[in-house]
């Protein structure tokens, strides 16, 4: 089947052998690639309940039929496996450069098992994998651990050259450790560093020169020429390449969403110095983009000013500064790129990190916990992100995730998490239809699955409607679940609807599959998640919001009643086919 290339590259560390396998057409035509290929590899092949960090549970990395071509947004990959932050469903997703070097290795998707007895490389190529020992890398940051790779492990002679790596939090097993590349892009939720970390897995140098079969080249060349001409003209377009992610600080809080002071709060006085304008007007910033892309979101910065003049990275993210700077009230944007730049070092999620931090000095107001901090402080923060990675002190309670904390220290009816993963920067008390996407994402809270605030913020939907709702946000989840196979990036989302899906998928693959055809393939990977979780011990109540969102914010008095969640959830259930207790029919 045009569109991959039949191989599905396995490899057991335990061992230090490999085996290259032909899965049969059918599967690509029932599942695609990326996310619908690998959940079925990890349904198939992980023992039911396997410890994440055990050697048995496999770690997937995978790319689609749309990876190494013309198509814009194509230049990302996958991760999956079992989560050792929720211990159900992992996926997570990462651009920059290195994606096209996995892609040029030849497979559609590399499964890893078993652990090696000490520190190691994988270098994957197009003939399949070498082990490479990496004893004296263990405990180097993650750009020092890149590096490293490149310069010691790569072979001359192939086109493209990419590495994948982890930091000290993923070899301490820290729960929400993230996999890195390119020294800034994260395949950065649900703790897939920890999973490497208990593989002894330092990192992975894909290295390739393959190509995948495209049925029309040509035609898809000349569409890939005519969109980007049209595209780079279009408003959306323009904000990103202009101002990247860190926009999202104004419109969140002039929607009252802008998650703050530990989710008690839908505003951050102090945003304006948080937000785009602090950031190109202090900082020096260029646009950055990932191979494949025009929008150029990501943001190129080096400080300025202050004591961390000269510091470079990209980003922060507006993920990362609603975790700093909302809920933590660090009210510099440089200071909250040096905690972005301590958390990409280590290889932690700046998302679960900054929720953590601001956890811990509740924890503390609330006598639960002894240890200086408070909001605002920056160099106690710092130094309570070290501690986790390093597992000292309160930070080994930290580290093994928000669950394990809050219940260590009595604050369950606190803490704010949906299945042990805490939510994105959209309060979902003004976007209740982000309460319906953090209730039933299948990797925990999270606000990528749907993108349902893009609904709610346009204007598309109202966000304090509930009736009704489900369906719309569906029919976001189905479109993205479909992203997610091809493996394309979420901020192409408006410029390809579904026909646009269509049609490249034809030129690609030349198979002829209208939307009908890839919601029974969205809905098909939907189901196989959802069985999935419930074989891993998920409850069906699990699909729910925590309390504290369930309480009114303080600035706004707004609020997503458990009633209004609950009718969402029932009308979500019934159009995913799935019974009252969000158990598929079909098992």
């Amino acid at each position: 089947m045009n569109g991959f290339y039949g191989r599905i590259l396995k490899v057991d560390l335990s061992k230090r052998k490999f085996e290259i396998e032909t899965p049969a057409d059918d599967i690509y035509k029932k599942y695609l690639g990326g996310k619908g290929l690998a959940s079925y590899l990890l349904f198939e092949n992980n023992p039911p309940g396997v410890d994440p960090l055990a050697p048995e549970n496999c770690l997937i990395f995978a790319t689609g039929p749309f990876s190494g071509s013309r198509i814009w947004g194509s230049c990302r990959y996958g991760v999956y496996s079992k989560s050792p932050q929720t211990g159900i469903y992992s996926e997570s997703y990462a651009g920059g450069k290195a994606p096209e070097a996995i892609d040029a290795a030849g497979f559609d998707a590399l499964m890893i098992n078993g652990s090696s007895n000490t520190p190691i490389v994988l270098r994957i190529h197009p003939d399949g994998a070498d082990f490479c020992p990496a004893d004296d890398l263990w405990g180097l940051d993650t750009y020092k651990s890149e590096d490293a790779l490149h310069e010691r492990f790569a072979i001359s002679g192939y086109r493209k050259s990419g590495a994948v790596v982890i930091g000290p939090a993923g070899e301490n097993l820290v729960r929400f450790a993230v996999i890195e590349n390119d020294y800034w892009r994260s395949a950065g939720r649900t703790g897939l560093g920890a999973v490497m970390g208990s593989k002894k897995l330092k990192g992975i140098l894909f290295q390739g020169d393959h190509q995948r079969p495209v049925a029309d080249s040509e035609k898809l060349a000349a569409w890939a020429k005519d969109f980007a001409k049209t595209s780079k003209k279009l408003p959306g377009v323009k904000a990103y390449k202009s101002f990247g992610t860190p926009m999202m600080v104004k419109i969140m809080n002039e929607a009252g969403a802008f998650p703050t002071r530990y989710w008690s709060k839908g505003s951050y006085d102090e945003w304006p110095k948080i937000g785009a304008d602090a950031l190109h007007e202090r900082c020096q910033v260029k646009s950055h983009a990932c191979l494949k892309c025009f929008m150029a979101c990501g943001r190129l910065t080096t400080i300025q000013h202050g004591r961390h003049a000269g510091l470079k990275l990209e980003g922060p993210e507006y993920e990362t500064i609603y975790a700093f700077g909302g809920l933590c009230q660090i009210d510099s944007i440089e200071e909250i790129a040096h905690l972005n730049d301590i958390c990409d070092r280590l290889g932690m999620d700046t998302i679960t990190a900054g929720n953590l931090c601001a956890f811990t000095i509740e924890a503390v107001r609330r006598g639960r916990v002894d240890y200086s901090i408070d909001y605002g402080e920056v160099d106690a923060i710092a130094k309570l992100l070290t501690e986790i990675a390093e597992k000292r002190g309160i930070g080994a309670i930290l580290a093994e995730g928000i669950r394990p904390a809050a219940a260590a220290w009595k604050l369950e009816d606190l803490a704010v998490h949906v299945k042990g993963l805490e939510p994105a920067g959209y309060d979902p008390r003004p976007l209740k239809g982000m309460g319906l996407g953090y209730a039933t994402s299948d990797r925990g809270a999270c606000h990528l699955r749907a993108t349902f605030y893009k609904a709610e913020l346009s204007g598309m939907i109202d966000p304090d409607e509930t009736s009704g709702k489900a369906e719309l946000f569906l029919d976001f989840e189905n479109r993205l679940t479909i992203f997610d196979t091809l493996v394309l990036c979420r901020f192409f989302r408006d410029l390809y609807p579904w026909e646009t899906l269509a049609e490249l998928l034809q030129k690609v693959t030349g198979e002829n599959i209208d939307k009908t055809g890839l919601i029974e393939i969205a809905t098909r990977i939907a189901d196989l998640v959802r069985r999935f979780n419930l074989r891993e011990g998920m409850q069906a109540n699990a699909d729910r919001l925590p309390k504290q969102l369930h309480r009114r914010l303080e600035d706004s008095g707004k609020v997503i009643t458990e009633e209004e969640l609950r009718l969402m959830l029932s009308d979500y259930y019934r159009l995913r086919g799935w019974d009252e207790n969000g158990v598929p029919f079909f098992t």
